[in-house]
């Protein structure tokens, strides 16, 4: 009764369009006040979840990234994107797959991965006559590329709902191969598209426009090789990190790029205390539900549950991805990694999968569903770039989401796909 009460009160408030940090919230108080469990029990564990401090690298990524955003990286990335792959068919689409990956390494976030690529290619694609539905699904579909690469702090926020027990540093490098592979299968996929709507491809710039934007890019790309470099050698933890990926941002943006000013910067860290406010009460507020949960036994008897069905790990994974995917439609993607793995991760250790390749598949299905209506939320960013309605984009979206199925898949049957970085470093 009490598990049907705190999953139908969420359900139901998501139904009515309450933001999903209030239907958490009032799911936990609902059933702790069924149970006759004290209030305040709910609430000092949504402090203790986000006084963790772990999670203060999330604010300082996410600062960082508002910093690169206003201080002209973006320009720069897409620049050196267009003098490398700007010749290939469907030229500017395969910019922005290039140009968003590298941007990814910086931002660690899908949403603003596309604010920075999107606000400067989908525009410039409809201009040179590409379909609005092709810029948004190329826009938002590589994306996802930046929630496996470094500082992606969805990355950290699996590593804390885990209990602190994997290593940031192990994730960082167990996403970075799947990521690129996700960007390749994506940079076919634009091509075949683009071929057959027969879209245009840009001229070649010469080696002295590929050196000289490389040049000029180098300064914020060296800003992914710092924080993955110093972690993985133990130089600096990842809230450290985060802290003198702030400092480097601002240098480099503010001294060399010449390109944040007062007012820019201050935009940034109010953009940034905003975002984070938001991830963080959501964060407190899954905290809370996943810790009802844990009280009601839900993962044991999930476990016991899938133990009944199968003994192939591989079937497990697949179960769990498909629940992943109908979840990400109607919710965010930090309260679904933070209720998710607490439920999850305990079935596929009981099945022998390596939590690190568990974290890179929840990663990846989790963004599949930020693409996914109704609930979308990069999807709604790239249509409101572009101004047009959801079902525009969706009506052509399909070769998109089949390569980044088709990634997920590889991902999750070949474990090697993320394990071997981490075990070759």
């Amino acid at each position: 009764m009490a598990l049907a009460l705190l999953f139908g009160v969420f359900a139901l408030l998501l139904l009515m369009g309450v933001p999903v940090g209030f239907s958490l919230l009032a799911a936990c108080v609902a059933t702790a006040l069924s149970l006759g469990l004290p209030l305040i029990n709910v609430f000092l564990k949504m402090g203790s979840d986000v006084s963790s401090i772990a999670l203060l690298a999330i604010p300082l990524f996410i600062f960082t990234g508002e910093l690169m955003l206003r201080g002209g990286l973006s320009d720069r990335m897409i620049a050196l994107a267009s003098s490398l792959v700007g010749h290939v068919r469907g030229g500017l689409g395969q910019v922005t797959v290039v140009g968003s990956t590298l941007f990814g390494g910086v931002s660690g976030s899908a949403i603003a991965d596309v604010s920075a690529i999107g606000g400067t290619m989908i525009p410039q694609m409809q201009k040179r006559g590409y379909g609005s539905d092709f810029a948004v699904n190329v826009t938002i579909s590589v994306a996802l590329v930046a929630l496996l690469v470094p500082p992606s702090h969805n990355m950290i926020l699996y590593s804390a709902a885990a209990g602190g027990r994997i290593s940031i540093t192990d994730l960082f490098a167990a996403g970075l191969i799947p990521a690129l592979l996700l960007a390749l299968v994506l940079m076919v996929t634009t091509y075949l598209v683009a071929r057959r709507r027969g879209y245009a491809k840009e001229a070649f710039p010469g080696l002295r426009t590929v050196a000289r934007t490389a040049v000029a890019a180098i300064p914020g790309l060296m800003l992914v090789i710092l924080i993955f470099v110093g972690i993985r050698a133990g130089i600096f933890t990842a809230v450290e990190s985060a802290s003198i990926a702030v400092v480097y941002a601002s240098l480099i943006t503010g001294l060399v790029y010449r390109q944040l000013s007062g007012k820019a910067f201050l935009q940034a860290a109010t953009g940034a205390a905003r975002t984070a406010a938001r991830v963080l009460f959501v964060i407190g507020a899954a905290g809370a539900f996943g810790w009802l949960m844990a009280f009601l036994e839900v993962p044991a008897a999930m476990v016991e549950m899938l133990q009944g069905l199968t003994d192939q790990p591989v079937v497990v994974l697949l179960l769990i991805i498909l629940v992943l995917l109908l979840l990400g439609t109607f919710m965010d993607m930090a309260p679904l990694i933070i209720i998710g793995t607490p439920i999850f991760l305990p079935v596929v250790k009981a099945y022998g999968v390596d939590p690190v390749h568990f974290g890179v598949i929840l990663l990846l299905a989790c963004g599949i569903g930020l693409i996914t209506p109704p609930v979308g939320s990069v999807l709604f960013v790239g249509t409101g770039i572009a101004r047009v309605p959801v079902e525009t984009a969706m009506k052509s979206i399909w070769p998109f989401y089949a390569a980044c199925m088709f990634v997920l898949m590889l991902v999750t049957f070949i474990p090697a796909l993320s394990l071997a970085l981490p075990s070759l470093l």
